[in-house]
């Protein structure tokens, strides 16, 4: 049953073979999983597929409680500024993953990612989360580790541009003081 809130790329999701074992052995959410796991997630997950500027969800939506991996294409994630212009501030590729975060805190969308070329997505709810809980306590918190280490790799990247921005903007407003 596909909500009414769903956006385009929603509605289309692929009604395609399942996923491959080899395909989920590859990307960084799935590590150290075993074979067993991988071959039920791979019966479970869905895939689907978007085009180019189709919005996979915008930043603020509430009702999303699932994230995604790129398994082919690219998608690019923008945030408003406080001024209401929209940055880029990643593009995805293969095996990146997104919407992670509202699957952890449960809070509103913290970005808008739009599709930049034809992609096919993997798609991972909370409910297929919750079946794996119930079913394999170690293999979820496997998974909850390495979205962990996935968003604790982006927030040392983001430590990185913010200390770059503050000491260009500080060495600016220095410069423009001195006569």
């Amino acid at each position: 049953m596909i909500p009414s809130n769903a956006t385009k790329a929603q509605v289309r999701e692929a009604h395609e073979s399942p996923i491959t074992i080899a395909t989920l052995r590859e990307i960084g959410l799935f590590g150290a999983l075993s074979d067993d796991v991988l071959e039920r997630l791979s019966k479970m997950l869905k895939t689907m597929r978007v085009s180019p500027g189709d919005t996979i969800f915008h930043e603020g939506d509430g009702s999303g409680r699932e994230m995604y991996v790129v398994l082919d294409g690219e998608m690019e994630v923008s945030k408003r500024s406080r001024r209401g212009r929209d940055m880029r501030v990643a593009i995805l590729g293969p095996n990146d993953c997104f919407g992670e975060m509202s699957m952890i805190d449960m809070q509103n969308r913290s970005a808008t990612v739009r599709a930049l070329a034809p992609s096919r997505l993997l798609r991972v709810t909370s409910e297929d989360m919750d079946a794996l809980y119930r079913a394999d306590l170690k293999s979820y918190a496997l998974i909850v580790l390495n979205i962990a280490r996935d968003m604790s790799r982006r927030l040392r990247v983001t430590d990185g541009i913010l200390a770059d921005f503050t000491a260009n903007v500080l060495d600016e407003y220095v410069a423009a003081k001195r006569p």
